[in-house]
């Protein structure tokens, strides 16, 4: 990550399905390039069970939108050529390219097949429903439509731990399969939730299997050296055996170099769930700071009752900043998903002058929050202005020291004293409830200046005096960004 690097998770939920979106990134990178963002996540972009997927219904890793394949060539995104120009377009801004690796499961089988299983109870995947018996499920891929291009690997039924449905008797619900040395993935290795989390959906892949193993590896080079992608977000782990992560994250760096970016969703509120997996992988990834978003989340709700210097409680951000990668919101947490955990438009400046202007943390810019977005739940315009505004903060002045000024819970502020490349610094200052101000210290060679509201919330003009302090307004329910003013 560069000097005040900024992620864009460049899609949502519910984009058009009109295979467009590429060609969007790629006209769109001068513009990324010129805002501030230094990275992009990409949404999954593989083949999936249907055109219309969002991308973690994976069916063919090798599918960039290349082959006739689910009724479709493009995926919901476009083609692979469109894929592989905007990566490029990216490149030629300095900008990385992060892909969305779900690597969890499969969806969209050819073929049924007959094999052994066991029903368990989902409240705990260790609890037995009855005997193991024959049943049938969709576990053959032989990707007709790509005919042994790039990789002859077919997967079959031992290839995956997990089903959820035998077609014989039409029955739903969690079979586990059986056969020699096939189990769920060691408890240690998952998430503990519900006994043993490692079944999600699909076809559970069996990260145990050696074949599995090689394979994952033969394609994940193949996919890196074919996008030539800067990093990998890696969906779900908490439901792959971390035993498998590790070594897969160690394969890549040693063939495309130590740089090479990672960071996982693991999706727990408990900030001890992600300490551990962070401790199983030596600290050689970042992680989502989902606690950090759900009390982001609280805050736009709560309104004034919510004590502002809480924010960061049992937070990765707090704990292991260098690891943290802080978030607004997501496409799992907008109006309608399966994880829905909205944050209040009117609280969005606060939350973005937050993760955009700190010291820690590796912010990331929710496509949407951006660009705006429709749907049956929400109509919202974004706020792209304030984005901007702030994004502009954070690549001039966010360099330096940060002094933090937590003594009050509704009204919350902190200061950047700047370095000897950027001297400037700024005082950020945030309230959830009436109109507020604090008194804080940018530093002394400051003293005299005049200090301006880069956000436009405030009219004032405030001079610094000789300690290198001033009184720094803000709005009710607001956020302002006190600068430098310029002559």
């Amino acid at each position: 990550m560069s000097m005040n690097g900024t992620m864009m998770q460049y899609f949502e939920w519910d984009l058009p399905n009109d295979g467009k979106h590429w060609v969007r990134l790629k006209e769109d990178a001068p513009h990324l390039k010129e805002i501030g963002i230094t990275s992009v996540w990409i949404p999954p972009c593989f083949k999936s069970v249907g055109q219309g997927d969002v991308g973690y219904g994976i069916y063919d890793l090798y599918d960039l939108g290349e082959f006739d394949q689910k009724g479709t060539v493009r995926t919901k995104y476009g083609t692979k050529e469109e894929l592989l120009e905007a990566i490029e377009a990216l490149h030629e801004q300095g900008i990385h390219v992060y892909a969305d690796l779900v690597l969890n499961h499969k969806g969209g089988a050819d073929k049924t097949e007959t094999f052994y299983a066991t029903p368990v109870k989902e409240e705990d995947r260790h609890e037995e429903l009855g005997e193991a018996r024959e049943i049938e499920a969709w576990t053959h891929f032989s990707f007709p439509g790509r005919a042994g291009k790039y990789s002859d690997f077919e997967w079959h039924w031992y290839h995956f731990s997990g089903v959820s449905e035998d077609v014989k008797t039409g029955e739903q619900g969690i079979f586990r399969i059986e056969g020699e040395g096939k189990d769920w993935a060691p408890d240690e290795n998952v998430s503990d939730e519900f006994g043993n989390f490692d079944y999600l959906m699909f076809a559970d892949i069996d990260y145990q299997h050696p074949e599995v193993i090689e394979e994952t590896k033969k394609w994940i080079k193949w996919f890196i050296n074919e996008t030539q992608i800067d990093g990998i977000r890696l969906d779900a782990v908490k439901h792959i055996d971390s035993e498998f992560i590790k070594n897969l994250m160690d394969y890549v760096r040693a063939e495309f170099g130590e740089d090479f970016f990672f960071v996982g969703e693991y999706w727990h509120q408990g900030y001890e769930y992600l300490e551990d997996y962070l401790e199983d992988q030596d600290y050689a990834m970042s992680l989502m700071d989902v606690r950090f978003h759900y009390a982001l989340h609280e805050a736009s709700k709560q309104r004034g009752d919510f004590d502002l210097r809480r924010l960061l409680d049992g937070t990765l951000y707090k704990a292991n900043a260098e690891q943290a990668v802080t978030f607004v919101e997501n496409h799992d947490s907008q109006p309608g998903q399966s994880l829905e955990s909205y944050v209040e438009p009117w609280f969005k400046p606060l939350a973005y002058g937050f993760i955009l202007l700190s010291s820690y943390g590796y912010p990331c810019v929710f496509y949407s929050d951006y660009y705006g977005y429709q749907s049956e739940e929400v109509d919202y315009d974004g706020c792209r202005d304030i984005i901007d505004k702030l994004l502009y903060a954070r690549r001039e002045y966010a360099y330096g020291n940060q002094n933090n000024y937590l003594d009050y819970g509704s009204c919350i502020g902190f200061t950047r004293t700047g370095d000897e490349e950027h001297p400037e610094g700024y005082a950020v200052i945030m309230s959830n409830g009436e109109e507020g101000f604090k008194e804080m210290k940018v530093g002394e060679w400051h003293a005299g200046a005049v200090y301006v509201d880069l956000m436009g919330n405030r009219e004032e003009e405030i001079t610094i005096n000789e300690e290198g302090s001033a009184v720094f307004p803000v709005n009710a329910d607001s956020i302002s960004v006190w600068i430098r003013k310029k002559d």
